[in-house]
């Protein structure tokens, strides 16, 4: 395991998801939980995270539409902060969570709108009343 690119990895995770998501995530790790942290760290974000090719708004709003689509409402939350962060629209999230309703099916988009809106309250977002 490269120390390096899971320091850069680190830094990623924290400037894309927030130093609170990144320290709750870090905290309290054990012999069980530490390797799966190094691991998502090094490889999620201190290789795909890294990469060139994509910007991070639009590598953010891919991530959301495929935790979308898998159902990953957990993980989807987080990264609709993410992409927040990474200077996505409401409106470019909403866009998104509708394309893939056509891919991944209706009930996914219905509960990927479920979690985002718990982020957009939370955060105390307005959305936007245009069609």
């Amino acid at each position: 395991m490269s120390e390096h690119d899971r320091d850069a990895g680190k830094a990623r995770r924290t400037e894309v998801m927030g130093a609170p998501f990144v320290e709750r995530a870090m905290s309290d790790l054990d012999g069980f939980s530490r390797p799966l942290q190094d691991w998502l760290n090094e490889h999620a974000w201190g290789s795909t995270w890294l990469r060139e090719g994509l910007d991070l708004k639009t590598r953010s709003l891919c991530t959301c539409a495929m935790l979308a689509a898998l159902g990953r409402g957990t993980e989807l939350r987080g990264h609709v902060r993410g992409a927040l962060n990474n200077g996505a629209t409401i409106v470019e999230i909403r866009e998104v969570l509708l394309h893939g309703a056509v891919y991944a099916g209706a009930p996914a988009a219905i509960e990927a709108f479920r979690n985002a809106r718990e982020v957009f309250n939370e955060l105390g977002l307005r959305v936007p009343d245009e069609a």
